[in-house]
């Protein structure tokens, strides 16, 4: 634009000079005064127009606030959702470890024989020591029986300071529930021992009715101290909208609303939250409703805040979002900082406005250029043509300026895009590989699930024979054994949900023995199933700049396909090497299969490239490894094995020595 203003005035100033009786025209004509009701009408139209301008870019910028934020809502609403997801599920699954317990003690003779016989002291004793045993496995806060009236006869804290022995709880709801024959659950703070707990109750039935009540109560205080961890504000409410657990210290036996008369009537009379005081509602205001669902923007006051996370300025905006808890009428609520999304949204509209305000120069240059020339042109009429034509070209050029901007501004976005959907393909190509190896592996997870189930089978069976004759030693040594096999199911499952997890990138020291022996875990059915003779050569103390789950999938897909490899060979070999070299820490996979054909090297880490039989993969896992490695700042590669096989190498940095492969 410069260079061809610049030429335009070369123009002019090359130009033949004009007759005197044109120039002395021209003066006059930029000379005559105009009228004062032009003037005003002039000066009205300036103002009009600069008004008009104002008010658009004022409604511009305004509605750049609202689309921008509308777009953080949903992002974040998005994160919340998924964290509320796996809060949830946490929650479920602490409360489902202790469900059964109830039900457990009442098949006790123990306790039975108590119930029926409550003055004997001898039988008390008994009872009381086999719930302290059942205690110690389960590690709950307490296990005790009551009957029919409510005295607890036996508990497993008996022989300590604030036992629940000779203690009436019939005024407890979970206790009025099991003595109905409906199992109880209740969420309160002990009255004995002052401590909130949840309680298991179950009613023990005689063929008279019910002999009494068992009653498991469980501590939730860890959720508490693993929810003070998170970025979030998280919180769990009751029916009657009482906060029991909480990141926020502050909010623990709070209120989100002012609670009705007859619902603290109704907590007093179950002494629900006896010890936690008036019940004070938290200042939460809500101040948008988001469609879509229950989430709403709410606003907290400074004094609702506590501790270094409670530093937020006065009337702090939050995104509201809550999710059910399966099983109970409990609420898990999550409060998000609203200061991202406000901040997008400025930004937007910051840019919005300079985008208007840019755009308004540029018209007002124009305009006022097209003003002179139009008085240049008048002054000129010999060179009127000469001028139009050169104006005409000024036109073009900016024109074809303005396009070549805006298909570079296009390119710029679609590239963008392209980067941000290869980024999220790629990560679900991580998580599609984790699925498909979990897939692979679940004949082998069924086999190793299905015989500790029939075990547990045969050993309830005989359990409840044993109770039959009266055997109480052999019943125990069962329920012990069950307890056992219990614990190794829930080995295998807590492997299969850490490495079905998805993680994102974040590189961190990890032990490689410890992320090795979790990838062997996973495989240890294949391995003993198909009889194959594993290797190792591990060196100690090896750490390594990755992310550990990401990692574990990377060895995960290379020992099955090492296995794969080495399926006609006899006896099948497999070796798994790691070692600090000068170039970083180094892991090789080898095997004793057939090795890798030299035409198929130069594709190996292709997607969708296999060496294998139709049908027997996609052809994904090497190039998903390959991807995750070069996150990590790695490399892997392929090469012949002294097995005889093939040999695939994963290079990563070592912190210690700060290498890079």
């Amino acid at each position: 634009m410069m260079n061809l203003s610049a030429s335009y005035r070369s123009g002019l100033a090359g130009a033949p000079p004009m007759p005197d009786g044109v120039r002395l025209a021209a003066v006059d004509a930029d000379d005559a005064p105009s009228s004062p009701a032009q003037r005003r009408r002039t000066r009205w139209r300036a103002w009009t127009g600069t008004l008009l301008w104002l008010c658009l870019i004022g409604a511009g910028s305004g509605l750049a606030y609202v689309v921008g934020e509308h777009a953080g809502v949903r992002s974040l609403r998005q994160n919340t959702s998924h964290r509320l997801d796996i809060y949830s599920a946490g929650l479920h699954s602490e409360l489902s470890r202790y469900e059964y317990l109830p039900q457990v003690v009442s098949l006790s003779p123990d306790v039975l024989d108590l119930l029926r016989n409550p003055g004997d002291p001898r039988m008390q004793l008994e009872a009381n020591v086999y719930l302290e045993t059942v205690n110690a496995h389960a590690q709950a806060s307490a296990i005790y029986v009551m009957d029919a009236r409510g005295m607890t006869l036996a508990a497993s804290n008996w022989n300590q300071e604030g036992s629940f022995v000779n203690m009436n709880f019939s005024y407890r709801p979970y206790f009025k529930d099991a003595l109905r024959g409906v199992p109880g659950r209740f969420y309160g703070i002990g009255t004995v021992s002052r401590e909130p707990g949840y309680y298991f109750s179950f009613g023990l039935p005689d063929a008279g009715g019910m002999l009494g009540v068992a009653t498991v109560k469980v501590s939730l205080d860890k959720l508490d101290e693993a929810w003070s961890h998170s970025t979030e504000k998280v919180l769990a409410v009751d029916g009657n909208g009482v906060v029991f657990l909480s990141s926020e210290a502050g909010w623990k036996f709070r209120a989100l609303k002012p609670l009705s008369d007859e619902t603290l009537l109704e907590l007093a009379r179950t002494r629900q939250y006896t010890e936690a005081g008036a019940l004070a509602p938290i200042a939460m205001r809500e101040t948008k409703r988001l469609s879509g669902g229950d989430g709403s923007v709410v606003q907290l006051s400074p004094s609702s805040l506590s501790g270094p996370r409670g530093n937020q300025p006065a009337g702090a905006d939050y995104l509201l979002d809550s999710r059910p808890v399966a099983g109970t009428d409990w609420k898990l609520i999550m409060l998000s900082d609203m200061k991202p999304v406000q901040a997008l949204a400025r930004t937007t509209a910051l840019a919005t406005m300079f985008a208007l305000v840019f755009l308004t120069l540029l018209v007002m240059f124009f305009q006022q250029r097209r003003r002179i020339v139009r008085q240049r042109l008048a002054a000129r009429e010999a060179l009127q043509r000469a001028y139009d034509e050169l104006e005409h070209m000024v036109q073009l050029r900016t024109e074809a300026l303005s396009e070549a901007n805006h298909h570079l501004q296009n390119e710029i976005a679609e590239r963008r895009r392209a980067e941000e959907i290869l980024k999220n393909t790629l990560d679900d190509l991580v998580q599609t590989g984790k699925m498909a190896v979990l897939g692979q592996m679940s004949a082998g997870i069924t086999h190793e699930l299905n015989q500790p189930l029939a075990a547990l089978r045969m050993l309830s069976a005989n359990a409840m024979v044993f109770l039959q004759r009266g055997r109480a030693g052999e019943v125990e040594l069962n329920l012990r054994t069950i307890c056992q096999l219990t614990d190794r199911m829930g080995e295998i499952t807590a492997q299969l949900k850490k490495f079905a997890r998805r993680s994102a990138v974040d590189l961190k020291p990890v032990a490689l023995a410890g992320v090795i022996a979790d990838a062997l875990f996973l495989l240890d059915q294949r391995v003993r199933q198909e009889q194959i003779r594993l290797e190792q050569d591990i060196a100690p103390g090896l750490l390594a700049l990755c992310e550990g789950n990401r990692l574990e999938q990377v060895l995960v897909n290379l020992l099955a396909n090492a296995f794969d490899a080495a399926a006609t060979a006899s006896p099948r070999r497999v070796r798994i090497v790691a070692r600090r070299r000068a170039d970083g820490v180094v892991v090789e996979v080898h095997d004793n299969g057939s090795g890798i054909a030299p035409e198929a090297m130069p594709r190996l880490f292709e997607p969708f490239f296999t060496t294998k039989e139709q049908g027997a993969g996609l052809g994904l896992g090497l190039a998903i490894s390959a991807g995750i490695v070069r996150d990590f700042g790695g490399l892997l590669r392929a090469g012949p094995s002294p097995l005889g096989g093939a040999v695939f190498i994963v290079t990563l940095r070592d912190e210690h020595r700060g290498a890079n492969p």
